[in-house]
């Protein structure tokens, strides 16, 4: 990266970093690159984590959230700077404060400005007080909830659709999207719940809802001199569940004037609560053509926030200083936290080409985005010419529900917005995570749909795209055969194997008989496939898919197992490879599928899963509530426990009409991914069971 900055960073600094994943390693990378030591915290399960085998020196903390522990931590390691990231205490006043009391300078604003904006109600008025547009909304007096009647009356005045909101925190935590009057006191009470769980506070504001709005933010510099300046914006509008998942900047939405107007706006905020440092100001935008009732402005203020970005690789991969390309945010964050002047003015910025951010999380977008886990057995990740990646993972981390979802971030830039996108889809094509259920192919169908490509972006078109796009990732007949070939490779016999009849491959004296597998693909049914080796030809094979005919393939693993080559009915793909008992993992142009072997004789039933009343934990969370008794009678979806996962709320729901005949749910009980949670009899009464292996065969 270039800096704009012309001296060397003043002091011999050690720098502890009070964060972990992706981030952790980001900003070590930049204290090597200055010079810096770089010390790390971990908990005991990060204990072998990236962030840790990076660092210069790493100290154990009970908790991300110990602020006490992780200042002891920084005296202990002779630091004399703490960068908090972002997440966990970096937009925490409290610690702010305690740093500085410690003596240790705190890479962030200063603590009344953190306040200032961190409280939406008070930010809002800021921000108005400075001229920035507001929606039409009210807000809840902190400790003094609306009564109902309260706020329906509010709610009338402002008009509908609304918008509930913590009041103290972010990341589309605790948010309902209110329609109709009916529904506003069930949607305040899950709002509160939500909201207090995350944040400890359950103060709600609310605000206008805008209809396919666009999220768009602004990157701004403030030193303690009194310079502000903008780096441009961020267009966010890819988002699910109110979070991002895809970002660009520049904006394909906006004009030089408009940028200046908004850029003018998010100094104007900056300015307002006496910031210091990098810090984004977000905007909500509504769609081309459309206006709110009651206001003229075509943006408005969403909220601050007090730290660096996730999505801040894209405005370091365009803005401009001078001329030269690629400012480094976090030495901005050290040196104005420091003391240092900006070393350039407004005039001096300036952007070019077009970068992309894809972040990768842990999740199934075919189950509605639900958190996923498991051990990486494998990960590859794209590199080359205007790719970067952000990563916080390595082969053997453990993915589990203890934090949030995103691994890693895959940025992409080129000369122009068409480029950026191929070249951001061409590196989700090389990235290869295996053992733990990603995004990646949805990204990849993300950004080729036609609206993505001309820039018609609003912060629904994902959630609205969301069933066409994750259809795309499920297991075909081609990925089901591949996993079937892998398995019968692993019946061939060892070298100097002497009794041939020994080994479970079909081998026979006359011609090979066929091998029937029993393969469930995650998330669907099922499916027999039989495979049978060629006479005299250990690599080729014929292989039927249920009641199929025959195809002809042939198969080989790599030398070390990672990958498998596969040619089935004239067709050749090339396969990453990992497997971890009966579970086999396969992976190809971003793709993965976890496909599990079962018995090869009994076939599972064909009717659809929830036929069974199985009511299975959709994700590894914690059991919140259960409000159902053994015995309760219960309708098709009826919530029978709620699951939390990354301080959100999950309802599971009875599959059918029935009985609540088991309950093995309690509250507080953690749960794995497909844990069962309880079992209602159906009211048409049980089904018959599946067939046994005897019965198949007979």
């Amino acid at each position: 990266m270039t800096t704009p900055f012309p001296t060397a960073l003043s002091g011999a600094h050690t720098v502890l970093v009070a964060n972990r994943g992706e981030i952790a390693v980001r900003i070590i990378r930049t204290l090597r690159r200055l010079a810096l030591r770089a010390v790390a915290v971990h908990s005991d399960a990060d204990a072998d984590a990236p962030h840790v085998r990076a660092a210069d020196a790493a100290l154990r903390v009970p908790d991300y959230l110990d602020a006490a522990a992780i200042i002891e931590a920084a005296l202990a390691a002779g630091a004399s700077m703490v960068h908090p990231g972002y997440g966990f205490l970096a937009e925490n006043a409290s610690f702010a404060r305690a740093c500085a009391a410690a003596g240790l300078v705190f890479v962030g604003p200063p603590p009344e400005a953190v306040e200032t904006m961190g409280d939406k109600i008070r930010a809002k008025r800021t921000a108005a007080a400075a001229g920035v547009p507001l929606l039409p909304g009210f807000a809840e007096t902190p400790g003094r909830p609306m009564s109902d009647a309260e706020l329906a009356e509010a709610a009338a005045r402002v008009g509908y659709p609304l918008l509930l909101k913590p009041s103290a925190g972010g990341g589309g935590k605790g948010m309902r999207l209110v329609r109709r009057p009916a529904d506003l006191a069930e949607a305040a009470a899950a709002a509160r719940r939500e909201a207090r769980s995350a944040f400890g506070d359950a103060t709600l504001l609310a605000e206008r809802f805008v209809e396919r709005p666009r999220h768009i933010e602004v990157q701004i510099l403030a030193d303690a001199h009194g310079n502000v300046v903008h780096l441009g914006e961020r267009e966010c509008s890819l988002q699910r569940r109110h979070q991002k998942i895809v970002e660009e900047a520049p904006s394909p939405l906006l004009t030089p004037d408009r940028r200046a107007a908004m850029g003018k706006a998010a100094v104007a905020a900056a300015r307002a609560c006496g910031y210091v440092g990098a810090g984004t100001v977000e905007f909500v935008v509504p769609a081309a053509g459309s206006a709110v009732p009651g206001t003229a402005a075509d943006h408005f203020f969403l909220e601050m926030n007090t730290r660096l970005q996730v999505e801040h690789p894209v405005t370091e991969a365009v803005a401009t200083i001078r001329g030269e390309r690629g400012i480094d945010l976090v030495e901005a964050q050290l040196r104005l936290a420091l003391g240092e002047a900006l070393p350039f003015t407004q005039d001096d910025v300036s952007w070019s080409g077009h970068a992309v951010e894809c972040r990768i999380y842990a999740e199934d977008p075919a189950r509605g985005f639900l958190p996923t886990g498991g051990r990486v057995l494998l990960l590859d990740e794209p590199a080359g010419p205007g790719v970067r990646v952000d990563s916080g993972i390595a082969e053997g981390t453990e993915v589990t529900s203890a934090y949030d979802p995103m691994l890693a971030k895959v940025v992409a830039w080129d000369r122009d917005r068409a480029g950026a996108l191929r070249r951001a889809d061409a590196a989700l094509a090389r990235y290869t995570l295996l053992g733990c259920g990603v995004n990646t192919a949805f990204l990849r169908a993300l950004l080729a749909r036609p609206e993505v490509a001309a820039g018609d972006l609003s912060t629904e078109l994902t959630e609205r795209l969301r069933p066409e796009l994750a259809a795309g990732g499920q297991a075909g007949e081609e990925v089901l055969a591949a996993a079937a070939l892998d398995r019968q490779l692993g019946l061939r016999p060892a070298a100097g194997t002497a009794n041939r009849f020994a080994v479970p491959d079909g081998w026979r004296l006359g011609a090979p008989a066929w091998t029937v597998w029993r393969l469930r693909p995650a998330g669907g049914d099922a499916v027999t496939v039989r495979v049978r080796a060629e006479p005299g030809a250990p690599d080729r094979f014929q292989v039927r898919l249920g009641d199929g005919e025959p195809v002809p393939a042939t198969a080989a693993r790599s030398a070390d197992g990672r990958g498998l080559h596969v040619v089935l009915g004239g067709r050749a793909h090339r396969y990453a490879r990992a497997a971890a008992g009966r579970d086999l993992w396969l992976g190809r142009d971003g793709a993965a599928w976890h496909i599990r072997e079962e018995t090869r004789t009994a076939p599972l039933r064909r009717t659809a899963a929830p036929a069974d009343g199985a009511v299975r934990s959709p994700m590894p969370g914690t059991v919140l509530a259960v409000p159902v008794a053994p015995g309760d009678t219960v309708r098709a979806g009826q919530t029978v426990a709620v699951v939390e996962a990354m301080k959100m709320e999950h309802p599971v729901t009875a599959p059918c009409d029935g009985t609540v005949a088991e309950l093995r749910a309690r509250p507080g009980q953690s749960v794995v991914l497909d844990a069962l949670l309880a079992v209602v009899t159906p009211a048409s009464g049980p089904e018959r069971s599946a067939p046994t292996a005897t019965e198949e065969q007979s």
